[in-house]
């Protein structure tokens, strides 16, 4: 694979995955949002029209009903997953803006283009991004933006995205946001700018009751 290729698909992977790790939050202020990060709050809606749009992608790309049901196995942690995302995408460009790093729309379109040929075509990328990273079409660029805004803040920092260096500039801008979830989706672990799973009372009480009904 092209060196140019394999950077960016393990920028996007170490991204995507980042250490699971989530802090306590939630509050009755927050009521009916995923999560709330500085001033801007993702809703319950949000999260939810971005995982149908992953899932009607998916749906697309593989007919085959015995196919898609593999699909659906391999991604049954879809939602934590997006709104994990769609966390770490703000926190991200709340770093790069305090670097400085600016990304620009031909920024963008140069690496699609390169991506495309590498990948053999346009369709061939959107279903690499679709496939490994729950990335749907019309999504790309904005995820594309996210990729050169984390090579630029590393670039910036003078490290790399593997670095605790870049890692840390991620838990200063995470601290600056107060990053709060939805206790249904875990919490977010501050110094390592990720979602955690939490243990939620209310689940084990219901279950504790459902338990005893059954005996």
């Amino acid at each position: 694979m092209h060196r140019r290729r394999r950077t960016a698909l393990l920028l996007t992977a170490a991204i995507a995955a980042a250490a699971p790790l989530l802090t306590a939050c939630g509050n009755d202020a927050h009521q009916g949002a995923a999560a709330v990060v500085g001033d801007q709050r993702i809703t319950v809606a949000q999260l939810e029209n971005r995982v149908d749009e992953v899932r009607e992608a998916q749906r697309a790309a593989v007919p085959d009903d015995a196919q898609y049901q593999q699909v659906l196995a391999r991604t049954g942690g879809l939602t934590r997953d997006t709104l994990h995302s769609m966390v770490l995408d703000q926190v991200l460009h709340r770093a790069a803006q305090d670097a400085g790093v600016t990304v620009t729309r031909k920024d963008v379109q140069r690496m699609r283009g390169g991506l495309e040929e590498q990948a053999g075509g346009a369709q061939e990328l959107e279903t690499v991004w679709l496939q490994q990273y729950g990335v749907p079409s019309e999504r790309l660029d904005d995820n594309l933006r996210i990729q050169l805004e984390a090579q630029k803040l590393a670039e910036t920092l003078g490290t790399d995205t593997s670095r605790p260096e870049f890692w840390q500039a991620l838990s200063e801008a995470s601290k600056k946001l107060d990053v709060d979830l939805n206790p249904r989706y875990g919490a977010w672990d501050v110094q390592k700018s990720s979602r955690v799973d939490t243990a939620v009372p209310w689940v084990r009480e219901i279950t504790a009751a459902q338990t005893r009904q059954t005996a």
